[in-house]
């Protein structure tokens, strides 16, 4: 081959070998160790370890306890896939700790909203407890900004609406988070 021809080649390939290196980068950024190197979780299981020890004694070892969705603090009958995710992660923290965790959406007759999940408003709380034998039920909401997602939990006494525990967290509202905040 004439040294035209390999440079006129070379050209026409760069643009393929860069594309290659750009997909290589995508396949870098979304592996394993990219994710689960990922703080969500991490900073939903510090959250319930701090309520974890604010309980240490306030609570009967026999009782369970309620976990309800955390909703979005400017529409309290609405949440997303992250205020469910949340509750979820906080729940299984819990129970890793100790506490019984009663698992709602096994129950047929709590009241789910369709995409929601087990919304829990004030009225509620009382009944809720009650009928499952409750000593507690968490609750939480999250609000956005530009660029954070600020989250509460919170550990109420359903008969008194005392507080018994509560936390408080800041998420970086990073393109995971971002995704999981989109409306379904």
């Amino acid at each position: 081959m004439n040294m035209k021809r390999i440079a006129s080649l070379s050209l026409l390939a760069l643009p393929l070998l860069l594309a290659g290196c750009a997909l290589d980068q995508k396949a870098a950024e979304t592996n394993y160790s990219s994710v689960s190197s990922n703080a969500f979780v991490a900073s939903n299981y510090k959250a319930a370890d701090a309520i974890l020890l604010q309980l240490n004694g306030k609570l009967a070892a026999d009782k369970p306890l309620i976990m309800a969705t955390i909703v979005n603090i400017d529409a309290l009958e609405q949440t997303s896939t992250l205020g469910r995710l949340v509750s979820e992660q906080i729940s299984t923290r819990l129970a890793q700790g100790g506490l019984k965790m009663l698992e709602m959406k096994l129950r047929n007759n709590v009241y789910l909203k369709r995409n929601q999940g087990e919304l829990m408003l004030t009225r509620e709380i009382s009944e809720v407890a009650h009928t499952h034998n409750a000593q507690a039920i968490v609750v939480g909401s999250y609000a956005e900004s530009s660029d954070t997602v600020f989250v509460n939990i919170k550990v109420i006494q359903p008969n008194t609406n005392f507080v018994l525990a509560g936390q408080d967290f800041v998420l970086a509202k990073e393109a995971i988070v971002r995704s999981m905040l989109q409306r379904n």
